[in-house]
């Protein structure tokens, strides 16, 4: 996992609670709701890509 992916995690995550907190206090709470689905969505593909080149990894590294 390169340090830029969990970077990106980790703006991705600091975006989604500034924006949730700016949308709830304003009163927007299904707004808020919506924004941090699309943000767990968003690390989810990015976690998930990372998973899969592991596993990449491990079946090119174990086959004979």
């Amino acid at each position: 996992m390169d340090t830029e992916t969990i970077f990106a995690i980790a703006g991705v995550g600091l975006t989604v609670a500034l924006l949730n907190m700016l949308l709830s206090r304003s009163g927007r709470d299904d707004a808020a709701l919506a924004v941090s689905i699309v943000g767990l969505v968003a690390v989810l593909f990015a976690v998930v890509r990372e998973v899969s080149a592991l596993f990449e990894l491990i079946r090119i590294t174990f086959s004979f």
